[in-house]
This record gives structure tokens, sequence and C-alpha cells, in this order.
């Protein structure tokens, strides 16, 4: 099978050199990682420290150059799917599969079969100005809800620290051929890949976790870990995923576990900086709208007030601001 891979980072890396080594046709989309890989193939550490060294692995920063796949897998944060989607079309065919990997509310949460009185309606936070929508056609996409816990260490070098598994799910809920095909070839390379018929309820039991720990982990430089047992961050993270479960109730979404078992669920993966974290650190645009700006616009479109999510998204958004203007000072002093 023919996969293209756009995104070359923690969790394309973790997919890509699994699949290339269980006998799949792989190409990376990259930017910066591009020569890395083209000069020594791609890294894998596994949890127990096993080293896989993939050097069939193809890699290009023109989707024009790679054209043509059976499966994209789109692994980029979701702040970058909106200015790369013009260029998707050189990948796609009529029956090309692509598996969208970003976290947070996806920009089709509305589309691809989605009932009830908001079908049709578009995130702003989800897809700003509808570059997405206008450029991916909704029966392209198999949703995705990315589990593990990866670490890129290198330019063509990815760490696991924790987790396999990655849920499926087509938009409509069927259980189509394609799906259980893309399955099939996930579990052979070693992962867990469980096909759901509701993706969204899949999205929004990650999501949750995400929309808190992620920003408070990013305020207070903590680890999963120690968020989950200081009392204060502990109850913070409750109450916003509290209000989030109101919302989602009211979007016909009801999650299979409680709150406290959620985050006993994000203790148990211990010291881990989350990705929002990791981005801070390295000085790199926050993936903000997708995994809390998107929960405040449909706490508004179902009437559900937001106070605690409010705030953490206000400190956030300051947080950016100010990010983005030690960037730009330190590009005019390269300049």
């Amino acid at each position: 099978m023919s996969i293209a891979i756009v995104g070359a980072g923690a969790i394309g890396g973790y997919l890509g050199v699994r699949l290339a080594e269980a006998g799949e046709d792989v190409t990376f989309i990259a930017r910066s990682n591009a020569a890395a890989i083209q000069a020594d193939g791609m890294r894998l550490i596994e949890e127990d420290g096993t080293e896989i060294h993939s050097k069939t692995v193809k890699a290009t920063r023109s989707m024009q150059e790679a054209g043509v796949h059976e499966v994209v897998l789109l692994t980029v944060k979701a702040h970058q799917v909106g200015p790369i989607a013009a260029d998707l079309k050189h990948l796609i065919g009529p029956d090309t599969v692509v598996v969208t990997m970003q976290n947070g509310i996806p920009w089709w949460y509305f589309l691809g079969g989605h009932g009830g009185e908001h079908a049709g309606t578009r995130l702003e936070s989800a897809d700003p100005g509808g570059l997405i929508a206008d450029h991916l056609d909704p029966k392209h996409v198999i949703g995705s809800v990315v589990y593990p816990a990866t670490v890129l260490t290198d330019p063509g070098t990815v760490k696991v620290i924790e987790g396999n598994r990655f849920g499926l799910g087509e938009l409509d809920g069927s259980k189509s051929e394609r799906v259980l095909a893309l399955s099939q070839r996930l579990a052979k390379a070693g992962f867990r890949a469980p096909v759901t018929n509701d993706i969204r309820a899949e999205i929004w039991l990650k999501l949750w976790g995400n929309l808190s720990f992620n920003p408070i982990s990013a305020l207070t430089h903590a680890t999963l870990e120690d968020i989950c047992r200081f009392p204060d961050t502990r109850a913070i993270a409750a109450e916003m995923m509290r209000e989030a479960e109101t919302i989602a109730n009211r979007l016909g979404v009801t999650f299979r576990l409680g709150i406290e078992k959620r985050i006993a669920g994000a203790e148990k993966v211990g010291p881990h900086k989350t990705s929002m974290l990791q981005d801070v650190e390295a000085g790199r645009p926050i993936e903000l709208e997708a995994l809390v700006g998107s929960v405040i616009e449909l706490g508004r479109l179902t009437g559900t007030p937001t106070p605690h999510i409010d705030t953490v998204f206000a400190l956030m958004r300051l947080l950016a601001q100010s990010l983005e203007r030690a960037n730009g000072r330190l590009a005019i002093q390269g300049a």
C-alpha cells in the first residue's frame, strides 16, 4: 500500500517507521526533517529501548513531487492543516483515503453524515476561513484519535513514551471496507487500531484531557503526573472537563468514563510533558484553537457556560502572544 505521511514529527515518524518495516511503501512529506530522512532514513526508539532504523522510507518537501497515494496520514498539528490544504490535491486520487490525526475538534465535525440541528455548521476555530473544507472533500476522510505519547528527539528520530493505539472511524459511522482494511494494515504494523461506529464520541474522550491538561501544563510547566497529583490543578482540570462534558452531552455524546477515571488515566502516563508544553518550550506556535477555542465555540453554539475553560483560554492566548513577540524579536536579531 502506498502511504503518504504529511508531517515527519513525533506521531508521523512513529507510524512511518513501523508501517515501512511491515512492508508498506511510505513517503514522508516534511519540511525541516526531509533532509535528515533522505540522508539516513528514520529511526524509532521503542518503549523498551529497542531501536528500529528504517532506510526504506522516502521523503520530500513537495506534495506535487510525491504524487497520488492510496492512503494519506495527515499528522501535522491542527493549526497547520489550513495553510497546506490547497496542496493536498496532489496526493489525493478518486479512491484515496485521508486519515485526519489532529487533536481537538476536527474541521469536519458537523459534516460527513452528522445529523441534528447543527449539521453542516463550520467551526471557525477548527477551520478558519473555511480553507480546509474548500480543498478537502469529507468523502475522502476517515477520522482518527491518536493516543500514543511520543517525542521527536532529533530530526529523523522518534522516541515512544507510551502507547500504540489509533482509534479509527468513518464520519457516517459505517464499518466500511476501507476503514477495516486500514485497521488491518495498522495492526500488521504492531498498532492497536479499533474501528468505532462513533468517532466523534472517541474524539471527545481524548479531547476531554487535551483541553484541560495541555493548557495547564503549558502555563505551569508541569507534567501530567504533577498536574494530577497537585490538588488545585487537579480541581481546575476537573471543572474544565465538567463544562466540556455538558457541551458534549448537548451534542448527543455520552462519555463511557467518569471524570475521575479520565484524570487517573492521565496520571498513570507519568512525568510526561504534553505536546502543548513541548511547543511552548521549543517556541513553536501553540495548538490552542482546536484544543480549547473549539470547545468554547461549541459552548456558545449549545448555550453552555464555560467559565473555567474561558479563563484558561484567556491566559493561554496571552502566553501565545508573548511567544509570538519573542520569536519576532529573535527573527529580527538573527536577520
